[in-house]
């Protein structure tokens, strides 16, 4: 199994523990270390460093913090991406979350910083991650326009917006949230299970009630499509672990 989206970093000092557990059972872990309130880039990176080769990583600059439009950090995390450029197996999560954007500014500084990114994408070659919340339609519009190769995280979009990204060539992911959000489950439902990634996106949405979520958890995901597409759980691990090795490019050990 291969969870690829989850935040190591934000467990903390319990970091360590958590990995561990999750090497025996998974064989590896896109970490998206995104720049996020006090969530910096280059700790996060300096903490999950140690791991890297079971953790695969991503950097980018969440959108919720992009509505603040600080263009100081904006550079800054910039840099930080072309310094490990050939590190990083894709830029992101980068996006646009009208949910929490409070007036139309944060939306416009949402806007500019989601292009800029995309645009460094596009200069080093690296596939994106994209968080869309209430804005799915319109993250989607652009990343077309920019014409990047895209993967839509903790999709909980129409299911006819999620057929026709994943027909233009994107993936879309699956996360546990499959067992509690109705629009999850439906795009599961229409998707050819070559166009999905599974994901966790520990330590949020969690499958059991009361409980921090955990990459290893991503098994319930394989376990809920794999009984809406009729197929073993097997049938969809492997498939989802190809969809994972192929976008990503990763190198597995």
């Amino acid at each position: 199994m291969i969870d690829a989206h989850a935040h190591f970093e934000f467990y903390k000092r319990d970091a360590p523990k958590i990995i561990d557990e999750c090497k025996a059972e998974l064989k590896a872990v896109v970490d998206s270390i995104t720049e996020y309130r006090k969530a910096h880039v280059w700790k996060s990176w300096e903490m999950l460093k140690p791991y890297f080769g079971f953790i695969f990583p991503t950097l980018g600059y969440h959108p919720n913090e992009a509505r603040r439009g600080n263009w100081e950090k904006v550079r800054k995390v910039e840099e930080f991406i072309w310094d490990h450029k050939d590190e990083i197996v894709a830029v992101g999560e980068i996006g646009l979350d009208y949910h929490y954007a409070e007036n139309e500014k944060q939306k416009e500084n949402q806007m500019n910083i989601f292009k800029h990114f995309l645009k460094l994408a596009l200069e080093i070659k690296k596939p994106v991650v994209i968080h869309a919340r209430e804005s799915e339609k319109e993250a989607y519009e652009i990343v077309q326009h920019y014409g990047v190769n895209a993967y839509f995280h903790s999709f909980a979009g129409s299911k006819e917006l999620a057929k026709e990204i994943a027909e233009n060539g994107h993936y879309i992911g699956i996360n546990t949230g499959i067992v509690f959000i109705p629009e999850v489950k439906a795009a599961a439902e229409v998707l050819d299970v070559e166009a999905v990634l599974v994901e966790t996106d520990s330590p949020y949405m969690s499958p059991f009630k009361g409980q921090r979520n955990k990459p290893c958890y991503v098994k319930v995901v394989i376990e809920e499509i794999a009984k809406l597409k009729e197929l073993s759980f097997e049938e969809v691990e492997r498939i989802t672990e190809e969809n994972a090795i192929k976008f990503f490019n990763l190198k597995l050990r």
